[in-house]
């Protein structure tokens, strides 16, 4: 069965937004990247929460039997990526993020909208 991934983005918005991510925001860039159709970025504000985040947002993925196919950062957790194969979240230390500007990058990249 075929997931909704659209859905999957927003759940992991929320997810993080429970671990008080900040500046959660969902491109989609469908047509952009071959890598995924959604790409998922927020920030922490200590590598602690940065860890906590990424941690939650497998956990409730997990419970809905979506396993991350690749994780990079977990251990120093400045900068965390969880790969879903058409969902890619980059978890932030907010230098990081200023430092990598990854929404410049993807700058084409149509946001979504995800909060209730």
């Amino acid at each position: 069965m075929e997931r909704d991934v659209e859905k999957v983005a927003k759940e992991i918005a929320k997810a993080a937004d429970d671990k008080k991510a900040e500046d959660i925001r969902i491109l989609n860039v469908k047509g952009i990247s071959i890598l995924a159709d959604y790409f998922i970025i927020c920030s922490g504000t200590s590598d602690t929460q940065v860890q906590a985040i990424a941690n939650s947002i497998e956990h409730i993925l997990e419970e809905q039997e979506i396993y991350v196919k690749n994780k990079e950062g977990i251990d120093i957790g400045n900068w965390v990526v969880l790969d879903y194969a058409d969902v890619i979240v980059h978890v932030f230390h907010q230098e990081q993020r200023e430092y990598y500007k990854l929404e410049k990058l993807w700058g084409d990249a149509k946001e979504l909208e995800w909060q209730a």
